[in-house]
């Protein structure tokens, strides 16, 4: 099941506050200002910096 889009509309960085993005395969979310991707686990976004991972560019 793929994130709600009315959720996607809602979500910041919790680092940055800025808007986050859905990634190509669907299983994160991207915040292209900090370069780090949040999980997406059982169609949850995990939302903790600590739990985050840099992104591949």
């Amino acid at each position: 099941m793929a994130i709600n889009p009315e959720l996607l509309d809602i979500l910041a960085c919790p680092k940055c506050k800025q808007p986050v993005t859905l990634t190509k395969e669907g299983d994160g979310l991207v915040c292209t200002r900090c370069k780090l991707v949040y999980e997406i686990r059982d169609d949850i976004p995990i939302m903790l910096i600590d739990e985050a991972k840099p992104l591949k560019e």
